[in-house]
């Protein structure tokens, strides 16, 4: 299974529709933090057809009308600060802040290890865990970025938007 990671998005529905065609032939999505506003959630739940998996982030907006978001879109699971989740036979953690996922990837009890905050594309093999930072699909830095995983492989590559 191809799995979408994104992270970042503060609001970009522009970019967050170009990351979401790059995931279009993707069957799940993985979100590592900072849609910030609501609508944001909506408009990725109604766009990806597929499951999704997020968290929170720093800038989380308003945290109740996202629980509400991700119950009414039937495709969201919305976890907090931490998701551990099996998706494709890969036992998957998702953290927004990359010094968590160091500390994760470490323990080396999961295949594969996201997050976000920094805005900085990264993807590098810490022992048998793959830690991927997909970047930011906000473009502050001037680069939109998302990452594409592929379970079979146990390989991710960084996807410009």
């Amino acid at each position: 299974m191809r799995i979408a990671i994104l992270s970042d998005v503060h609001d970009r529905l522009d970019n967050l529709g170009r990351a979401l065609e790059k995931a279009r032939e993707c069957g799940a999505l993985i979100f590592c933090g900072d849609l910030c506003a609501p609508f944001t959630l909506r408009e990725l739940a109604g766009r990806f057809q597929g499951p999704v998996h997020a968290v929170l982030g720093n800038n989380a907006g308003d945290v109740l009308l996202h629980a509400q978001v991700a119950a009414q879109a039937g495709n969201v699971t919305l976890y907090g600060d931490y998701a551990e989740l099996e998706l494709a036979g890969r036992r998957i953690a998702v953290v927004h802040y990359p010094r968590l996922a160091e500390g994760l990837a470490a323990l080396g009890d999961y295949d594969l290890v996201c997050c976000g905050h920094n805005h900085q594309a990264n993807v590098e093999r810490r022992g048998k865990t793959l830690l991927v930072n997909p970047g930011e699909v906000m473009e502050m830095y001037g680069r939109a970025t998302c990452a594409i995983y592929d379970s079979e492989a146990g390989q991710a590559e960084i996807v410009e938007i």
